[in-house]
């Protein structure tokens, strides 16, 4: 499939976002790790925005989140599970987040996608459930956007 050849790309470009103002965060619970990072679209290279159907532009956003089962001795095994998220307006109004599985090269995670504009703050409510069990874990993050 032509679309794995863009893993290690997207992988990359996850990576090295940190390093362009976007949020990267992690929350330990028990025997997993939830990683989740925010950021814009345009971050993306053209190739791996089209490779996973994703509109590179300064006025999107996306979500990545993704879960690791702890190893002693290792970085860890990706796992599945199910993953539910809302994004909180300054209003208290909440909206679920459409959030999509990916799944290649061992790696699992959770992508969405959702509207931004400049300096707004968007917070976000992850709801974790790690396949083959029954915890559901709660994350809170909030992401800062600049698009100008």
């Amino acid at each position: 499939m032509k679309r794995l050849q863009y893993v290690p790309l997207l992988l990359t470009v996850m990576l090295l976002a940190p390093f362009s103002a976007v949020a990267e965060n992690s929350t330990t619970v028990g025997d997993f790790t939830v990683h989740y990072n925010a950021f814009t679209t345009s971050t993306l290279t053209p190739e791996v925005a089209k490779a996973y159907g994703i509109q590179r532009s300064k006025y999107r956003g996306m979500l990545n989140v993704s879960v690791i089962k702890e190893q002693e001795g290792t970085t860890g095994t990706p796992v599945p599970g199910r993953v539910e998220v809302k994004t909180l307006a300054l209003t208290g109004q909440s909206a679920p987040l459409s959030v999509r599985e990916i799944k290649e090269q061992g790696a699992v995670y959770y992508l969405g996608e959702f509207p931004i504009r400049n300096q707004e703050k968007v917070n976000f409510v992850i709801e974790v459930t790690p396949e083959g069990t029954s915890e559901t874990f709660i994350v809170k993050m909030e992401q800062q956007f600049f698009t100008d």
